[in-house]
């Protein structure tokens, strides 16, 4: 249903091709599970880690879950692959936004080589450089993102120890903030 509404999106021309923001937010796992793992900034406690890439706008492109110690960097790449190929107004259909923008978390040579052989320009911010890279007036979107998924109350603590079910409500979770951005219900940037 996610993948449905995002070509819905795409043939309105809604989908902001110009920069996809990459990001990565813990959620603690009360009951453990699958796609669990140690939680390094909440005591070692049970986590999952949803990866998300959404597009200028703040929708939702592609979401995937591990877990709570998985590296942002051993992500990035997966979570770009996994953008669908979306058919806009007329052309070929798309998958890979012109630029992807990123914290430090995701500042290593594999990722910026791995965007260059995508033909996507790297915007990542560099580690070891003073604060205020310029990135954050695109990337409180991705951030506004995770706002809106953590306001669906299944998604905000992860109860489920099977991860194919979170990952559902996750899904489903990005359906929604997709029709509310067709109906431009949530949209204000």
């Amino acid at each position: 249903m996610h993948f449905a509404l995002l070509s819905w999106l795409a043939r309105d021309g809604d989908i902001d091709w110009s920069r996809a923001i990459v990001d990565s937010c813990s959620v603690r796992a009360v009951c453990g599970g699958t796609q669990t793992g140690p939680n390094p900034t909440d005591r070692a406690k049970r986590g999952s880690k949803r990866h998300l890439i959404c597009d200028g706008r703040g929708v939702p492109l592609a979401v995937r879950l591990t877990g709570a110690n998985r590296n942002d960097s051993q992500e990035a790449l997966a979570v770009v692959d996994a953008i669908p190929p979306l058919q806009g107004e007329r052309g070929r259909p798309r998958c890979r936004p012109v630029c992807v923008l990123g914290d430090r978390g995701y500042d290593a040579a594999a990722i910026r080589h791995g965007l260059r052989a995508r033909h996507i320009l790297p915007l990542l911010a560099m580690r070891r450089t003073m604060h205020g890279s310029g990135l954050g007036r695109w990337r409180w979107v991705v951030e506004r993102t995770f706002a809106w998924l953590n306001q669906f109350r299944r998604l905000r603590v992860r109860y489920d120890k099977r991860a194919d079910i979170h990952e559902a409500f996750l899904s489903l979770a990005c359906a929604v903030i997709c029709w509310h951005s067709l109906g431009r219900g949530w949209r204000t940037a």
